[in-house]
């Protein structure tokens, strides 16, 4: 059960994942524009529709690039990746679950988000989406409920530094993408090549 007080379901917050070095794209994917701005403040104001606030995960390096209108969320758990910067949302509000997306997904859209929310299982640690690349959980679209903060600690005790197993290990809810296109990942210069074509021949509102 969700370990709220008074057993109200925990308000949403948004979380872009921005503090990635980008070492086989060659260039910061979080600064790369598929829609007229940085993917990381369009992945935010994404967000903004369905969160109560949204914050932009960093390295603490990155905190004085951030734009005004934006918050910044540097990392206390440092140099664990996209673990790190979701234990330090969840340690930052204790009360709140975060709905987390990395920024290197320019496909991404209201609807997939909408789905997300909208099916959300607040009674299990993770609502989160199947990869269709590989069919397991996809870590970096979740919804991470309050209670999977000790969750996320149990794996950082022992030595594992990986999302997606804290997911595969723990009850959660696994719901299938309704566009599995929106989760595509853009990692590489030729995945930038392939998902700029999807945009031109079949954008995502």
């Amino acid at each position: 059960m969700i370990s709220t007080k008074n057993n109200t379901t925990p308000l949403i917050n948004g979380l872009v994942l921005a503090g990635g070095k980008s070492k086989r794209m060659g260039i910061a994917k979080d600064l790369m524009q598929w829609h007229g701005k940085a993917q990381r403040y369009y992945a935010a104001d994404l967000l903004n529709s369905f969160c109560a606030e949204t914050f932009i995960s960093c390295r603490p390096e990155q905190e004085k690039d951030i734009e005004t209108g934006y918050r910044a969320l540097p990392d206390s758990f440092l140099d664990m990746g996209p673990f790190g910067g979701i234990l330090t949302a969840l340690r930052s509000q204790r009360n709140r679950a975060w709905l987390v997306v990395a920024c290197d997904l320019p496909l991404l859209n209201e609807a997939t988000l909408r789905f997300l929310v909208a099916n959300r299982d607040a009674k299990k640690i993770a609502t989160t989406y199947q990869s269709p690349h590989d069919g397991l959980p996809e870590p970096l679209v979740t919804i991470w409920e309050p209670d999977s903060y000790p969750a996320l600690l149990h794996f950082l005790g022992k030595g594992n530094t990986c999302p997606r197993k804290v997911l595969m290990n723990n009850e959660v809810l696994v719901l299938h993408a309704p566009q599995p296109e929106a989760l595509m990942n853009v990692n590489t210069p030729d995945e930038a090549v392939t998902a700029k074509q999807l945009l031109i021949n079949a954008p995502y509102p």
